[in-house]
């Protein structure tokens, strides 16, 4: 009897829960249906507009002093001591090693002493010939003995002349013996000490000088780009910067800028074979010694201006697997279009376009991940985002 009663109350309650089930699963099945497409991806873009630029280029370089003078001495001594202190600034003339002149000194006495007996012998000379003019008028003396007074006073001008140049010879000499600076500059360490013996014109230098104020930058320049620069200009695509086109502007290996603007002296009328690049020379103030040689430095050189560029971020340019340059943009209808594109150089955190984008075009730079070409997106301006933020911040 309680069979009985139980089998209908278990089968009756399988049926509701089957009944429950298909009604939850057709409620779902219409929730999916009606929101089951997804809303367009949003992406940020910004727009690309065309404005007068600058074109700079940076140039690799190393500083080199404007003077560089060797110090040898011209006369062989033994150095009785030195004048100066080592790193210190020197003057042009200013004394630097005291040889011992002891022997150009007796050399000197002695060269005046000839020179003394000479100019003796000349006015003796220059008597006679005098006398012997004055007897020849009475035909006191004859023309032989005349001649051979107008001779002896010519030897003997001569002999002068030859001990005078003795005598300045051995002053120089003397002179020689206070070995002085041939520059203004900054001295370096001295290579000998006191009681040491040079020569004259010895191999070796005794110390070096060098002027760095102002320095000079020397700059390589790849040929292919002075072409193309030059190619811009003639095509009228660039225009000169104006007279400050020679302005050089350094970046210190740290980064930072160097407070002096220099200018450019002269560019190398040949291409090195080896690297296929041309020379630059600027010309940078140093009143503070902070560039000394053989540093490396980066000059920015405005070399032409742009009237309409297409400066754009580089996060918004990518490299197909062939190399090429491709810019994804918002086109009509927000639909997602491709663009291959030509990148003339790097700027800071941008690219310089030569073409494929235009004045007006909607580079995406945001959100490249989640899209691909043909799909439509809704658009965000990211500068107006920023914008935004700025205002309510």
């Amino acid at each position: 009897m309680r069979t009985s009663i139980r089998l209908p109350v278990l089968a009756l309650a399988a049926s509701f829960s089957l009944a429950g089930s298909l009604t939850g699963c057709g409620q779902q099945s219409g929730q999916q249906g009606a929101g089951g497409q997804m809303p367009p991806p949003q992406v940020g873009f910004v727009e690309v507009k065309a404005e007068p630029f600058t074109l700079v280029n940076e140039l690799p370089g190393r500083t080199t002093p404007y003077q560089v003078a060797e110090v040898r001495p011209q006369v062989t001594g033994i150095i009785e001591k030195r004048l100066f202190k080592e790193g210190d600034r020197v003057k042009a003339g200013q004394p630097l090693y005291q040889l011992d002149d002891k022997l150009y000194q007796a050399t000197l006495a002695s060269a005046e002493a000839d020179l003394a007996n000479a100019e003796a012998n000349r006015e003796l000379a220059k008597l006679t010939d005098g006398r012997y003019n004055k007897l020849s008028q009475s035909e006191a003396v004859s023309q032989q003995e005349l001649e051979d007074a107008n001779a002896q006073l010519r030897v003997t001008e001569a002999q002068v002349a030859a001990a005078q140049a003795r005598v300045d010879t051995a002053r120089i000499n003397t002179e020689y013996t206070t070995i002085k600076a041939p520059i203004s500059g900054r001295i370096g360490r001295s290579s000998l000490t006191a009681g040491a013996l040079v020569t004259a014109n010895q191999a070796a230098a005794l110390v070096t000088i060098r002027q760095l104020d102002p320095i000079y930058v020397d700059l390589t320049q790849s040929y292919e780009e002075l072409r193309s620069l030059r190619a811009a200009m003639a095509n009228g695509e660039l225009v000169t910067t104006g007279d400050d086109k020679a302005s050089i502007e350094l970046a210190l290996p740290d980064g930072t800028v160097y407070p002096h603007k220099g200018t450019l002296q002269f560019s190398e009328y040949a291409v090195d074979e080896q690297t296929g690049t041309v020379a630059l020379r600027a010309l940078i103030p140093n009143p503070d010694g902070a560039l000394l040689p053989g540093m490396f430095v980066r000059a920015r050189l405005p070399q032409g201006e742009r009237e309409h560029a297409i400066v754009v971020p580089q996060k918004g340019i990518s490299r197909e697997p062939n190399g090429a340059a491709s810019a994804l943009v918002v086109g009509e209808n927000n639909m997602v279009e491709k663009r291959i594109v030509k990148t003339e150089k790097a700027v800071g955190g941008k690219w310089l376009i030569k073409s494929g984008l235009e004045a007006g075009d909607k580079l995406i730079v945001d959100g490249l991940q989640k899209i691909r070409v043909g799909i439509p997106v809704t658009p965000v301006d990211t500068n107006a985002d920023v914008a935004q933020q700025v205002t309510e911040g």
